[in-house]
């Protein structure tokens, strides 16, 4: 039978439109939404303000158990201060994949992560939503793009907003970030083998929430 709380995981690399994909599912399902990657954001600028180093394990991981955050108003919160703008800078960015290896701090946001589980139910998209956040859920979606059009879409993303920008410098940093989130030694990032492999490099962001919403009626069902 289905669950009563449904939970539909979206996990893949740096700039794949997962976060894009991911909301509008919720929207078009009326589900909870996670955005995983904001917490390890939030944590990443938390650790800077304290004056903690990203790669200091102990103190991060205190940080990240007593994080201050929320999600209201489509805002991300650290504290009482709207800090959405402030998480999504590029190089909170790669503090985030940095803290985001430690072993002690993903083991402090898991259950966080958990939480965000009440009715009617979630979409949660990351890099271990699938594999170690939500391994029972209904759906698991991998979704990815080529590492060139993924550097192509955070270039318009950052020149769109008045920033300035560096297609191959971009293209590197995401070529790093796929390295380092792969190898890591705890919930290294990987497709799951019960997961849909969803490649966006040639479609359009309407088409991809229109293949994870196929899925998910094939899966409710079916009843898996």
């Amino acid at each position: 039978m289905p669950t009563l709380k449904p939970v539909i995981t979206i996990d893949g690399p740096s700039a794949s439109g997962k976060g894009t994909v991911a909301a509008l599912v919720a929207q078009q399902l009326g589900l909870h939404y996670l955005d995983s990657g904001a917490l390890y954001r939030l944590t990443a600028l938390y650790a800077l303000r304290e004056g903690v180093s990203w790669e200091d394990e102990q103190n991060v991981a205190r940080l990240a158990a007593q994080l201050p955050a929320s999600f209201h108003d489509d805002k991300a919160w650290l504290g009482e201060a709207d800090v959405s703008a402030a998480i999504r800078a590029e190089d909170i960015g790669m503090g985030a994949s940095k803290v985001a290896a430690l072993p002690a701090v993903r083991a402090a946001l898991l259950t966080r992560q958990r939480d965000f589980l009440v009715p009617p139910g979630l979409v949660a998209d990351g890099r271990d939503m699938g594999s170690v956040v939500f391994p029972r859920a209904e759906l698991k979606v991998f979704l990815t793009a080529s590492a060139e059009v993924r550097a192509e879409r955070r270039y318009k993303q950052l020149i769109a907003k008045g920033e300035s920008a560096n297609l191959v410098q971009i293209q590197q940093d995401i070529s790093d970030r796929d390295a380092r989130d792969a190898a890591r030694a705890v919930a290294p990032l990987r497709q799951e083998p019960d997961a849909h492999l969803l490649d966006t490099s040639d479609l359009t962001i309407e088409q991809a929430v229109g293949q994870v919403l196929s899925w998910f009626d094939k899966a409710r069902g079916t009843g898996h």
